[in-house]
């Protein structure tokens, strides 16, 4: 279930469970959404965003302020970050990677295509999910496992979320909760068309989670 550092998001100790819950060739990093961060938005990625909503614009400014910091150690220091038509980010040639925020942190992560055929993240405040949520987000055999726990079913929720942000690239599909099967013990999902991910979380203010395609899935 990932590591558990109970510290302030703005502290080092968020990036630190992240670091921790790195794979090879996998780079990951954090940003405490901040007042100017709209302003961070770059002319292709600034175009393809169509809301005008200040709050959304700050919170994608702070995500690709992160990405870009993490696409220049690829090799990628004037790399821009739009979205497509589908929403989903636009990356470099020969790049995978994901982005995700709340209302208070901004997260990304990037590694090289010839290492993952997709990558997936998803970050939310650390608690219980919404007792009302739970029927929606958890599967029968879900339930069971995780014997109804609303912390544990958090953890589930994103990392469903990351496993749609990663197979929906490869297979342009709008997966429900319901067509996602975790093994929280296992540390994998499964898809109802078929594929299996790789799952990594961690925990401190938030919870990070991420969901890995192998290569060879692609």
């Amino acid at each position: 279930m990932g590591d558990l550092v109970s510290r302030a998001a703005n502290g080092p100790s968020l990036q630190q469970a992240l670091d921790a819950v790195a794979v090879p060739g996998l780079l990951i990093g954090h940003r405490v959404i901040s007042p100017g961060d709209e302003g961070a938005l770059r002319a292709a990625e600034a175009a393809s965003i169509s809301s005008s909503i200040a709050n959304v614009r700050r919170a994608s400014g702070a995500a690709r302020t992160v990405a870009r910091n993490l696409l220049a150690q690829l090799g990628h220091p004037e790399a821009q970050v739009p979205k497509d038509a589908g929403g989903a980010p636009v990356w470099p040639a020969g790049v995978v990677g994901s982005l995700a925020h709340d209302d208070e942190i901004a997260v990304a992560a990037v590694g090289l295509r010839r290492d993952f055929a997709s990558v997936g993240i998803d970050v939310e405040r650390a608690g219980a999910l919404a007792a009302d949520m739970l029927a929606l987000v958890a599967t029968q055999s879900e339930r069971r496992r995780i014997a109804d726990d609303l912390v544990k079913a958090k953890l589930l929720f994103a990392l469903k979320e990351a496993v749609y942000k990663a197979v929906y690239p490869l297979d342009r599909l709008f997966l429900e909760f319901g067509d996602i099967e975790v093994d929280l013990a296992a540390g994998t999902a499964t898809t109802r068309p078929g594929r299996t991910l790789t799952l990594r979380s961690c925990m401190s203010s938030h919870i990070v989670a991420l969901a890995l395609v192998p290569p060879q899935e692609n």
